[in-house]
């Protein structure tokens, strides 16, 4: 691959990244800290996947950076992220599992975090290894 189209792609990842993380902390924050009304809305929210998901956002938006200034720590934080994110959703499940209350939506969202982490790995990986 040329080296101005894997640039363009990488950050690209970082862009993305980067968006996620500040919309995770600011949507976290709206839910954490923000007023009644938008709590309410939340509905049954596990309160540790939410305090996660809006620290996790910080740690996006250091990854984005990582991986727009080309720095291996962005990918294996990266890895990292995935992999807490997979863990979060396992210690989810077993809550749920034992009767919590919880928002459905909380089960795409942790998927599809795991999933958006994983494939951002997944290309860092393969774009380093060429």
């Amino acid at each position: 691959m040329q080296v101005d189209r894997r640039r363009t792609l990488v950050r690209g990842v970082a862009i993305a990244a980067g968006a996620f993380g500040l919309v995770t902390v600011a949507a976290g924050s709206m839910v954490l800290f923000g007023p009644s009304a938008v709590q309410q809305r939340a509905g049954d929210v596990v309160a540790f996947v939410v305090w996660f998901n809006f620290w996790a956002g910080f740690s996006y938006v250091a990854a984005a950076v990582g991986i727009w200034r080309g720095q291996r720590w962005g990918r294996w934080l990266a890895w990292g992220i995935a992999g807490a994110t997979a863990l979060n959703a396992l210690v989810f499940a077993w809550i749920v599992l034992r009767g919590a209350a919880f928002e459905p939506r909380t089960v795409f969202a942790l998927t599809f975090r795991a999933g958006f982490w994983a494939a951002i790995a997944l290309v860092l990986q393969r774009l380093s290894s060429r």
